[in-house]
């Protein structure tokens, strides 16, 4: 495929689910949705939607479902240890409509990776090999027990360190898009004093997305997001954004 023929084509999307009752309950920050949504941003996939569930399969099963259908691609986090609690790889199954199995390639893995340290590979843990049947297992050089892929779902761990390695090999497993080129002009400009000639620079820019987020009592108090595939499209929505800033008596800084 050509560079224009793939400018043209449309941008892959995507959502993330949090899988954990930790994170509703507020016991646990989730760490992970920063990391993944700066990376796709990275690939040119766009996120769509965040969806955080508890540990309630009828609630992961119902969300897994909903998402797979709308989006390109589902990246979940969570729920895929050796505790009681861990119930993603069984919901995937039931989601898919497959069989919950153990793979014999991550128990190997974790076979390996516990022989060392004379640990046994117990019913516990054997959770972590237990999949739905047709899965692609996803790598942790971390702790060895995989996530996995089944259809167009990526089943992560929870564990920030052990997502984010897990995160670098479902890179190589997805399709990217058209990268996105993003500028950010700082000023100290109120919402409510800027807004209106901001949509008017949006309207001449249809293809680019301003965005304006406030910091409340700092400085500088407002940073304006210029966004697109097309850098200089990028760049000349930002040129008339500061221009706009200038007019209004202040120089504007990236």
């Amino acid at each position: 495929m050509t560079d224009a023929e793939l400018e043209n084509e449309p941008a892959p999307t995507a959502a993330i689910l949090v899988i954990g009752s930790e994170i509703l309950s507020g016991n646990t920050q989730d760490a992970n949705i920063h990391f993944i949504a700066k990376r796709l941003v990275q690939r040119g996939v766009r996120l769509q939607e965040v969806r955080i569930v508890p540990d309630v399969a009828e609630e992961i099963i119902g969300a897994v479902n909903a998402l797979r259908k709308k989006y390109t691609y589902v990246f979940s986090t969570g729920g895929i240890g050796p505790t009681h609690d861990d119930i993603t790889s069984d919901c995937m199954a039931k989601a898919f409509g497959v069989d919950h199995m153990v793979a014999p390639e991550a128990k190997k893995r974790l076979e390996d990776y516990y022989k060392n340290s004379g640990t046994e590979v117990n019913e516990a843990r054997l959770r972590m090999a237990t999949l739905p049947a047709g899965s692609v297992l996803i790598d942790n050089p971390v702790s060895a027990a995989p996530g996995f892929q089944v259809g167009n779902v990526f089943v992560m761990a929870g564990v920030p360190k052990i997502m984010q390695a897990m995160f670098n090999h479902v890179e190589t497993m997805i399709e990217g898009g058209p990268q996105l080129f993003s500028l950010t002009i700082e000023c100290n400009q109120k919402e409510g004093d800027i807004g209106d000639e901001l949509g008017k620079i949006q309207k001449n820019f249809p293809d680019i997305e301003i965005g304006s987020y406030p910091h409340m009592y700092q400085t500088p108090s407002l940073s304006i997001v210029v966004r697109g595939t097309d850098d200089d499209m990028v760049h000349n929505a930002a040129a008339k954004v500061k221009e706009l800033l200038r007019k209004m008596g202040e120089q504007p800084f990236i």
